[in-house]
Order: C-alpha cells, then sequence, then structure tokens
C-alpha cells in the first residue's frame, strides 16, 4: 500500500466501445488524474486516453476532486476504486470536548473488505484516532498519478544554460 498526496482531478470521457458483444455502444467513463490545472488535467486525460481507444472520444467532464489522499495498491485483485470518508477525532483542551474532522480519501481494492483493510493498512501507520464514516465503491475506472516520466518537458528548460561561456 502507498499513499501520495497531490491535486487531483476527476475527469469523464465519451467514447464508442466494442461491447462483449460485438455491438458498438456510446460510454461515459470516469478517470482521476493528478494536474496542476484544468488544462493539464485535460491533456493528460486526453493523451492517457489516446494509448486504448482507437477513434474519437471527448473530454466531458473535469473537476477538482477533495481527496485527502489517495491510497494504491500493489495487488493484482485489487481493481476497483472505493470512496472512504474518515472522522479524525481530537479532544478540544479548553472544553474536553470531542471533535470530528472528516477527510475523504480513494482507496484501490478489490472488494469492500479489501479496501477497508487497505484504509486500515495506511492509516494503522499514524497516531491518529479515526472512525471509518462510510466506504463507497466509485465508477472510476483507473488513476493516473503523475510520475517522473511525465517531467521530461519540465527538466528541458533545466537543461538550457543560465548564460553561454563565451
Amino acid at each position: 500500500m502507498r499513499s501520495r498526496t497531490s491535486k487531483w482531478f476527476e475527469t469523464k470521457i465519451r467514447y464508442e466501445k466494442m461491447m462483449e458483444d460485438g455491438q458498438q455502444k456510446k460510454v461515459t467513463e470516469q478517470y482521476v488524474v493528478d494536474a496542476l490545472s484544468f488544462s493539464e488535467a485535460e491533456q493528460r486525460i486526453t493523451e492517457e486516453s489516446s494509448a486504448y481507444i482507437s477513434g474519437e472520444f471527448d473530454v466531458t467532464d473535469i473537476k477538482p476532486a477533495a481527496y485527502g489522499e489517495i491510497f494504491f495498491s500493489d495487488a493484482p485483485a485489487d481493481d476497483r476504486w472505493y470512496k472512504a470518508k474518515l472522522q479524525f477525532i481530537t479532544i478540544d483542551e479548553k472544553s474536553g470536548k470531542e471533535k470530528r474532522s472528516t477527510v475523504t480519501y480513494l482507496v484501490q481494492g478489490g472488494s469492500l473488505q479489501s479496501a477497508l483493510k487497505n484504509v486500515d493498512a495506511v492509516m494503522g501507520t499514524t497516531m491518529s484516532d479515526y472512525v471509518v464514516a462510510s466506504l463507497a465503491e466509485t465508477q472510476i475506472m483507473d488513476v493516473y498519478e503523475y510520475t517522473g516520466a511525465d517531467k521530461k518537458t519540465e527538466n528541458k528548460a533545466e537543461e538550457k544554460p543560465e548564460y553561454e561561456q563565451q
């Protein structure tokens, strides 16, 4: 299990998909991408989708996702995405009352039970008291995180010297 904090966008793409019965059907699929802006999110989902969709497709929606973190799993059976709402419990020092703050996470898992296990695996390494307020399967097909391979365009600017030697 690994987790990563980033700026995430939920995107939707619409395209004609070949169904198991051989029929072409218009479908809309949801993906999450790691990006700095709406335009970068559109560029990233377009690049990712071009690799496996033959034919035309449209990016029909892009919106910021309010995930505290995304918990990735390396287990091959963990092929679904779950939205987990966790409540963190703190005690107000002045009043002595219990206070709860809610954070939403996106968790990879093969089932509800494995997603809960993955939440506990990550959160068990923290000292925070928490309660899983809700855990629900999403329609998200995949999550594309920003990797070092994406940095090749950024590094080109760094390759040029600030001044040329004479």
